[in-house]
């Protein structure tokens, strides 16, 4: 797809949230653009949804050029989490263009282990995160995935989670396992909820608990860009 500066936020920002993204910046008269752009239409086609590829006309788009201080191309940026992460310069072969993409890509077991917890299987979720060796990119998503199986473990019913909340709206033990419930079947605002009555309940119960688990949703839901500013806006009121 073409980017402007206006679909720029939406295509590419928070595009990158799920998945890779490739903005190429090109000009019809550039010959090195009219070799690379293909190869990176090739390569973004193998991937099969891992990557996405954006591409910026720089004569058209100069306030994005400017932004990126685009001075020569072809000129690749990738995006990743909602921000640059990595650059080169120039058309460069296919094998050093497909290095790049790897490198930038999550290990296998990442994705591996975030369907065998969408399909319950935790144990061999556990089994694959524990294989993903230290790598400062993606120590983050590993704790998240952990913290969700960690959800999905707490187990428990509901109905009467909420039956004891009812009769007991100080019930926090309560409270913080239903949001473990939510959170554990992707309902982040039920469990966002429960979690923040606890913190106007009780600031500090359990040294800050409730206030911990709601970042780690925060990055569960990351792809919820409205629902956790709301709550990121509800918290800081809570505590504050």
């Amino acid at each position: 797809m073409d980017a402007t500066a206006v679909n720029f936020q939406q295509d590419v920002l928070e595009a990158s949230k799920t998945r890779l993204v490739l903005v190429d910046f090109w000009a019809p008269w550039c010959g090195p653009c009219r070799t690379l752009g293909p190869l990176l239409e090739k390569l973004a086609a193998e991937y099969a949804g891992r990557v996405a590829l954006v591409k910026v006309n720089s004569d058209e788009q100069h306030e994005l050029a400017a932004a990126f201080g685009v001075r020569s191309i072809p000129y690749v940026v990738a995006f990743r989490d909602g921000k640059p992460v990595s650059q080169f310069l120039g058309a460069l072969p296919e094998g050093q263009v497909r290095a790049f993409i790897d490198k930038l890509l999550p290990p296998p077991q990442l994705a591996l282990a975030s369907r065998a917890l969408d399909e319950g299987r935790l144990d061999e979720a556990e089994q694959l995160l524990a294989q993903v060796k230290f790598d400062i990119d993606w120590d983050a998503r590993v704790t998240t995935l952990k913290q969700a199986v960690a959800f999905a473990r707490s187990g428990g019913s509901d109905t009467d989670l909420l039956a004891r909340i009812a009769a007991n709206p100080a019930d926090l033990e309560s409270r913080l396992s239903l949001a473990g419930l939510h959170a554990a079947a992707h309902r982040y605002r039920e469990a966002l909820e429960q979690l923040l009555e606890i913190i106007r309940r009780d600031k500090g119960w359990k040294d800050g608990e409730a206030r911990r688990q709601m970042l780690e949703i925060f990055n569960l839901a990351a792809g919820e860009a409205e629902l956790v500013a709301e709550y990121r806006r509800k918290l800081s009121s809570a505590l504050y």
